[in-house]
């Protein structure tokens, strides 16, 4: 009995310290309300190949690749704009997209197969296109598509460019 006594004081101090760590740049239940939302978006704006391809073709739009600048040096869709997940701000942002109402093209590792070292697969909770979309969104970049297929970097009708360029 004593030593589940001690126990539990223990957890209750270790959750009340825990609750002392405040830090107000970081809001976890804002971002819980902003994937619930986004979620049905992202839905509605997965695109085919052949309409991420006409799309891509606007000068208004911006193809985004939030992959490392690695990658993106090795492989990316042809005129693609690379600006890393991590390294997301306001103010880059604002110098890779014009406005914030432009029309966003997203993809990101999980769209395309036998290209392993430019694109290696993620696991499925963890695709770069769900935290792109939602990290664009809490931005307020709201015309947002994504690449919706998983195509063969050999088959696909995308032209790539890069140091390993398959085509």
């Amino acid at each position: 009995m004593k030593k589940t006594c001690a126990f539990m004081i223990c957890l209750l101090a270790i959750a009340a310290s825990a609750a002392e760590i405040s830090n107000p740049l970081i809001d976890y239940q804002a971002f819980e309300a902003g994937v619930s939302k986004v979620g049905k978006l992202r839905e509605q704006r997965r695109v085919s190949e052949s309409d991420f391809i006409r799309l891509s073709k606007d000068p208004d739009t911006v193809v985004l690749d939030a992959r490392s600048a690695g990658k993106f040096a090795l492989l990316h869709v042809k005129g693609a704009r690379n600006l890393s997940l991590p390294d997301i701000t306001e103010d880059e942002l604002a110098r890779v997209i014009a406005s914030k109402s432009t029309r966003v093209l997203i993809y990101c590792n999980n769209n395309f197969l036998n290209a392993p070292e430019a694109f290696p697969t993620k696991r499925l909770e963890a695709s770069l296109n769900i935290y792109t979309f939602n990290v664009l969104y809490s931005y307020g970049y709201t015309n947002v598509y994504e690449l919706g297929p998983l195509l063969d970097i050999h088959k696909t009708r995308l032209t790539f460019e890069g140091s390993r360029t398959a085509r």
